[in-house]
């Protein structure tokens, strides 16, 4: 079961204006009934101001509860009150798709835990990726100035270098090792037996860790070894600590002191390329659509093998043909094909529903005006003199209950309706993307089957006589409102 978190913010003014923070939590508390969620946490922010809210000790304590998977999502009434700050709002939304975990706005109608919602993290990244470029962009334009006109542009000094006084200098300790990294790689040819050569002789890197071939490659590819500073020649993609390479019109070098001669880095260079080319052929197709999802009965992982296009379990050699798994996945979609009917027959029943939903919804909220009538006029009789003080609880205590009892239905009922208009909304999109999805599979490049499978299929269990394909909010129609997948069932037996 799904847990989920409730985030409570409600204006001190909407408070006043009878806008609860209770009012809220039933709501949503029964949004995560019907999508048989657990609510495990109740975070309260009631008052709190909408500028920041980041930094906040409730705010805090979410961010941590996601972080170690206590939640996987959060329900809230409506996105300002998550932040009304832009960039928080941005902030919030990565660290949850990070995480993986979902964001529930009631009042948007935005659920990330369907593939519908998905497209709200998607927006998200592209503002969030617009607001670092604007920044990125001003800050850039200054790089390549500074760079040609020899200014230092920061940084740590590279290794096998030291600055001293704005300026880079050998480092008598590192620039030995750098350069016997060269040595040992041309007289060695492989990266794993050079990077073994230096952590068993006991060198380290300058933070102490243990040599890695990607270390190692990035170090042998960097020219300052040869004398040239390469500058202005990546940038930040957004993602953590992810850098990628600017086109080579943009790079900037300056001189800088030599470790190797450039005969070494040639020679080098031209290794490195040649052991790149062939790594690319081994590699070449080996990533299949169905490596990621694809499990076996035993509790196993399946591993592709090239040579016999099987998916293979170590553990008990259990094996599926990568064509048979494809003919099959495909298989599964056609109950969404010809379902046209059945759909269409469901999605009329979801909407008597819902219809009714709201009819009840409507006769409560009806109810309460004429009780609210009742009580303003049994005070104003009791003011009058017209009912005595020692009768009038008889006759207003049962009308109050009432009144009361009906409010309390009011979030309940609100958020039953959100929730089955989501999965009618999430049920319609994912009937028409499986339907075009088996219309054109067979059309569709191994990356563009890959990125499908991740994206519809929870998980595919591959036993020794029949495979259980479990495809992520694809119900049968019939079933729509009470489950949250369907498994496809189909025999199998690998010769």
């Amino acid at each position: 079961m799904k847990k989920v978190g409730i985030w409570l913010r409600v204006s001190t003014d909407d408070q006043a204006k009878g806008d609860s923070p209770e009012h809220h939590q039933k709501k949503a508390e029964m949004y995560a009934e019907v999508k048989s969620w657990e609510v495990v946490e109740i975070y309260h922010l009631e008052g709190v101001s909408g500028k920041s809210v980041m930094k906040h000790p409730e705010a805090q304590r979410m961010l941590a509860d996601v972080k170690r998977g206590h939640i996987t999502g959060l329900i809230f009434s409506k996105l300002a009150r998550l932040a009304r700050n832009t960039k928080e709002l941005l902030d919030f939304a990565e660290y949850f798709h990070t995480y993986k975990a979902d964001l529930v706005s009631l009042y948007e109608s935005i659920d990330t835990s369907s593939p519908a919602g998905r497209f709200f993290y998607t927006l998200i990244s592209a503002m969030a990726q617009w607001e670092r470029e604007e920044i990125s962009t001003r800050v850039a334009a200054s790089v390549p100035i500074r760079a040609k006109l020899g200014k230092p542009l920061g940084g740590a000094a590279p290794y096998g270098y030291k600055w001293n006084d704005k300026k880079l200098e050998i480092d008598d300790k590192e620039a030995p090792i750098r350069k016997m990294m060269y040595e040992l790689f041309l007289k060695l040819k492989r990266k794993t037996t050079v990077i073994n050569t230096l952590n068993e002789q006991g060198y380290r890197t300058r933070k102490g860790a243990k040599f890695t071939k990607n270390t190692l490659t990035r170090l042998l590819r960097d020219p300052i070894a040869k004398g040239m500073r390469r500058m202005n020649y990546t940038q930040s993609t957004g993602e953590g600590k992810k850098w990628i390479e600017k086109p080579q019109d943009e790079w900037v070098f300056q001189k800088a002191p030599a470790i190797i001669s450039e005969e070494v880095w040639d020679e080098t260079q031209k290794l490195l390329d040649e052991q790149m080319s062939t790594f690319k052929r081994r590699t070449n197709g080996k990533v299949k659509p169905f490596t990621k999802v694809t499990h076996c009965a035993c509790g196993g992982k399946f591993h592709y093998q090239t040579p016999t296009s099987k998916y293979v379990c170590k553990k008990c050699n259990n094996k599926i043909k990568d064509e048979d798994l494809d003919v099959i996945f495909h298989e599964q979609l056609t109950e969404y094909v010809i379902s046209e009917d059945s759909l269409k027959e469901h999605l009329s029943d979801s909407n008597q529903k819902i219809y009714e939903k709201k009819k009840a919804l409507s006769a409560i909220q009806s109810k309460i005006k004429e009780l609210e009538i009742e009580i303003n006029n049994l005070v104003q009789l009791h003011k009058e003199g017209e009912i005595p003080t020692k009768g009038f609880g008889e006759l207003y205590n049962p009308i109050y209950e009432q009144l009361n009892q009906q409010r309390d239905t009011i979030p309940k009922l609100e958020g039953e309706i959100q929730a089955l208009e989501q999965l009618q909304t999430s049920s319609e999109y994912m009937f028409d993307e499986a339907r075009s999805v088996y219309k054109k599979w067979t059309t569709y490049s191994i990356d563009e089957k890959r990125e499908i499978v991740n994206t519809i299929t929870e998980s595919i269990i591959v036993g020794e006589e029949d495979i259980t394909i479990n495809l992520l909010y694809l119900t049968p129609p019939n079933a729509l409102l009470h489950e949250t997948h369907s498994n496809g069932v189909h025999n199998h037996k690998d010769s």
